[in-house]
């Protein structure tokens, strides 16, 4: 598969690109500044590193791993350049207060916000997952993906099989990333309580 990852520059975009890099896939880093991201993919063994407008050309499949202050904002600068290739959402609006993680304000969904924008399919994903997870290696425990176009999903899928060393598992319609996103908060303050790297399993399916 052929997979463009915007936002490969930042600890999740970049720890992301290096286990899809070691499962065989070709990986194009993207960037707002093309020379990290060129520096990026040398040292991951990526194809390419270019500015996001480029990476998106001819991949079958687009990460959107930019920061969630930025997400919006990238969608709709590369709307035309994405066209109609699927997007994999992967950031979680998430606000802390008095030492504590809560989920965004807005009642839909990040991906669900970024769909409005683009022509293509968004479907949503590895919410539980952790940049600092996978740096070293799989990702313990299960990925979840979530979308209404089923090809998209399936690409998704496929993809978040190679970043778990459990199993990636269907949640459902696009309108599921809402509890998704909102995991990613209830991660965070596991993380910060125990001093660990919680992952998600699921059990008896």
């Amino acid at each position: 598969m052929k997979v463009a990852v915007l936002g490969g520059t930042g600890a999740f975009g970049s720890a992301l690109a290096r286990r899809l890099v070691d499962a065989g896939l070709e990986v194009s880093i993207g960037s707002r500044e093309p020379d990290r991201a060129a520096a990026t993919a040398a040292e991951l063994g990526a194809s390419r590193g270019v500015a996001n407008e480029h990476a998106v050309d001819g991949v079958e499949l687009v990460v959107l791993s930019v920061l969630a202050s930025a997400a919006l904002t990238t969608a709709a600068e590369l709307a035309d350049a994405i066209d109609e290739t699927p997007v994999l959402s992967v950031a979680s609006e998430v606000r802390v207060a008095g030492g504590a993680a809560f989920p965004g304000d807005d009642p839909l969904s990040l991906a669900e916000r970024t769909q409005e924008l683009l022509q293509g399919p968004v479907v949503a994903g590895l919410h539980s997952l952790a940049a600092a997870s996978l740096a070293s290696g799989k990702a313990a425990g299960d990925a979840l993906v979530c979308g209404d176009d089923e090809a998209a999903k399936a690409r998704a899928l496929e993809l978040a099989a190679q970043l778990v060393t459990g199993r990636a598992f269907d949640a459902g319609p696009l309108a599921s990333a809402r509890a998704l996103e909102g995991m990613t908060a209830v991660i965070v303050n596991l993380n910060r309580r125990y001093r660990g790297h919680a992952g998600v399993r699921i059990e008896g399916l």
